[in-house]
């Protein structure tokens, strides 16, 4: 992997400076790679409306209140210490698991416009997917070049998994706070880089990939440059992990055991780090006995996530890019918890698809028709496997 947050002499030709020039408002090839993502997403949507339609459930309903998103609405509705579930086993699973940013947002928005808790998560997160994409298309463009930068984006729109850029999840939030984070190490603005990465830390429970990627980086440039580092970066660095620190704490502190408490209150919800032995004991008992569809296809996505990771490594990406990377496979390789919620988890980890974009863009350039043809093919499955999950299947997203 390449340690350095600039790009490489070797890497595909950038067609434009990694700054707007003076006068350049926008930079070349931003807006039709966002108009080509929002027209993916929003057929995404149509497809689950369809398939909504077809089995009798509303749209709304369905985008809005599936599984955690309950959760959340009901956080920004009542706050927290409000809600619990004892499951079979006898756990007590509590709000506190989930992290208060995305929460905090939907409040904000039904306090300023009339809309209700549902619509106002929806607006958050399909703004977010948004500004996610448009971060994800600054850091391609930075590091490759215009034609690597909307593969980067067309690629994930359409993930499998995508669907959940346009339900009420944090995904999309996180996406959005850890790609301005990577992309402002790239370009060396640390003081935002901690800022942003302290808000991805309050977004979800994996937000602390973004603080370990800030603080590798930083890291990594005080011992190039034998300590002689801007106080931007000593700020940045300290900035980085205080968001989840913070949180994770308060928890503690809620619970009456300040350092523990919040592990507590995971291990009920089944979510913990266990060196990957319930993925383990998965894959065993999903070969030996078989299971669901939607079960083989995660199995698929994880399998190809590791291995997009190892290819990332070995075209020698930025450092910052990795740790983030690899840092979220790791969660979802060697953590417990529902199988079904792990495509979801690798679902921000953008920096995967750089190898698959660097080939996209050069087939692109030698044979356009094909290239169109593999992305329609990949938009076409995305759709339906959203509509899949969404509107058939059972298993907790």
């Amino acid at each position: 992997m390449s340690t350095s947050s600039v790009p490489r002499p070797g890497s595909t030709a950038q067609t434009g400076p990694a700054h707007p020039a003076p006068g350049r408002r926008v930079p070349s090839g931003l807006v039709p790679a966002l108009v080509l993502f929002a027209a993916v997403r929003l057929a995404g949507v149509a497809a689950v409306a369809l398939a909504n339609h077809a089995v009798g459930r509303p749209l709304v309903a369905n985008l809005a209140h599936s599984w955690d998103a309950r959760w959340y609405l009901h956080i920004a509705t009542h706050g927290y210490g409000d809600l619990i579930l004892i499951t079979r086993k006898g756990a007590v699973q509590t709000d506190w698991a989930f992290f208060p940013l995305y929460p905090g947002l939907v409040r904000a928005v039904t306090t300023v416009l009339p809309l209700t808790p549902g619509k106002a998560a929806l607006a958050v997160s399909w703004t977010a997917a948004v500004v996610a994409a448009w971060g994800i298309h600054r850091i391609g463009d930075h590091l490759y070049g215009r034609a690597v930068a909307a593969a980067l984006v067309v690629l994930w729109a359409v993930l499998p998994q995508s669907v959940e850029l346009t339900i009420a999840y944090t995904e999309s939030l996180f996406s959005a706070l850890a790609a301005w984070s990577l992309y402002c190490v790239l370009t060396r603005r640390w003081l935002w880089a901690g800022c942003l990465a302290g808000l991805a830390g309050l977004s979800r429970p994996t937000g602390f990939a973004v603080a370990a990627a800030v603080l590798a980086a930083g890291a990594h440039e005080a011992v190039r440059r034998r300590g002689r580092v801007p106080l931007a970066l000593w700020a940045g660095c300290l900035l980085a992990p205080l968001g989840w620190l913070g949180y994770v704490l308060w928890v503690g502190r809620r619970t009456g055991s300040l350092l523990h408490g919040y592990f507590q209150v995971q291990d009920a919800w089944s979510s913990r780090f266990d060196f990957g032995a319930g993925s383990l004991r998965f894959v065993k008992d999903l070969l030996l006995h078989g299971g669901g569809f939607v079960y083989a296809a995660d199995l698929v996505i994880v399998a190809a996530g590791l291995l997009l990771f190892g290819l990332l490594c070995l075209d020698r990406a930025p450092l910052v890019l990795v740790v983030f990377a690899g840092v979220l496979v790791l969660v979802v390789a060697a953590g417990s918890g529902s199988f079904s919620s792990k495509p979801r988890f690798l679902l921000p980890a953008f920096p995967l698809l750089i190898p698959l974009a660097r080939a996209l863009a050069g087939s692109r350039r030698v044979r356009p028709a094909q290239t169109v043809l593999v992305v329609g093919a990949l938009a076409v499955v995305s759709w339906l496997f959203g509509a899949y999950v969404m509107a058939v299947a059972r298993a907790p997203l």
